[in-house]
């Protein structure tokens, strides 16, 4: 669609920058780690990203929205076929969609070729607006190929695609962000929402903790299963984040590409 990635380039921008200056404002818990350091391997990680992307789409010429556009001419996939009102068929979109992101969260700590990829992620020791946009290049690209597969199957929307980008994205950053939400506020959110209280659960050093709280978005999700803790058991401000093992390697690039290669 026209103008699409200018859309979603500047939300994501907007609310980066929104968010980081909320948690300097209201911090949940103290850095340890100087936040230049960390957020220049974050950040480059992010645009490692986009360029294996870039390298996908030479090879699968259609990405996620192209997807939807092509399925839409040709009638393949579910909502195609259905013909829904366009704001039905982008609200299943969205919540399917939502639910796929959390399966595919779930499967790639459980499957330990993918968690290899994925502690990528949670090797960060400190959690903040930039953990969100850490994520290891092969797991990215892994990522798309299965929305794009899932848009052939069930045919949304460009609109709906887009908007549920925009929604993850956003709701990612808000989830990661080092927040200190007013209690009250919180309890409420996480009802439906994934709040930054409730995700950093997920981001624990101890197993029983980071294989919870899967949901990106939606914690309806995480309720519905049973995958849902509340509250880490050493408190917030005495959890230990990242891995079992604690240092500043982590904050290195190279380092943090190379993990998954690495003897365990």
């Amino acid at each position: 669609m026209e103008n699409e990635t200018l859309i979603r380039l500047s939300v994501f921008l907007g609310l980066f920058a929104l968010l980081a200056m909320a948690e300097a404002l209201l911090p949940r818990r103290k850095r340890n780690i100087p936040r230049s350091k960390r957020w220049v391997t974050n950040w480059s990680m992010t645009l490692l990203n986009t360029a294996t992307l870039r390298l996908v789409a030479l090879v699968v010429p259609l990405l996620a929205v192209g997807a939807a556009l092509d399925a839409a001419n040709n009638g393949w996939g579910l909502f195609n076929a259905l013909d829904l009102p366009l704001w039905l068929e982008t609200l299943l979109a969205v919540l399917f969609f939502d639910f796929a992101i959390w399966a595919q969260h779930l499967i790639t700590h459980k499957v330990p070729l993918l968690w290899r990829l994925h502690q990528v992620h949670h090797s960060d020791t400190e959690i903040d607006v930039t953990t969100a946009i850490r994520f290891h290049p092969v797991e990215i690209a892994l990522s798309m190929l299965l929305k794009i597969g899932l848009v052939y199957v069930m045919g949304p929307s460009a609109l709906a695609i887009i908007l549920f980008e925009i929604i993850l994205n956003g709701t990612a950053m808000f989830n990661h962000a080092n927040l200190r939400l007013p209690l009250p506020l919180d309890r409420v959110l996480r009802t439906f929402l994934v709040t930054p209280d409730m995700h950093r659960v997920h981001h624990s050093v101890h197993r029983h903790e980071h294989d919870s709280n899967y949901g990106f978005s939606l914690s309806i999700w995480d309720h519905m299963f049973r995958t849902y803790i509340a509250q880490p058991a050493e408190g917030h401000d005495d959890m230990k984040i990242g891995l079992r093992w604690q240092d500043a390697r982590p904050s290195r690039l190279a380092w943090s590409l190379w993990l998954p290669f690495r003897k365990h």
